[in-house]
């Protein structure tokens, strides 16, 4: 998932990018395209086990740090 440097790595985060939210109210949308509230929820509720959730974890830190608009370009 990153590079020697500690970099993401890029293919990764085209696949981060690209994840869709597998079921619920935004079952089909873009992780990143996710409101941040829900996203939230998730951090305090507890993110679902495996790539999902690695994969919400993530974006929740990414909205955390207002960099939504790096992965944007890469759907």
């Amino acid at each position: 998932m990153s590079d020697d440097a500690g970099l993401p790595d890029k293919e990764y985060l085209v696949t981060l990018a690209r994840a869709t939210m597998p079921f619920g109210k935004y079952a089909g949308r873009h992780l990143v395209d996710l409101p941040d509230d829900y996203v939230v929820w998730f951090k305090q509720k507890g993110f679902p086990p495996g790539l999902l959730g690695r994969q919400l974890q993530e974006i929740y830190e990414i909205k955390l740090n207002g960099l939504e608009y790096l992965l944007r370009p890469l759907k």
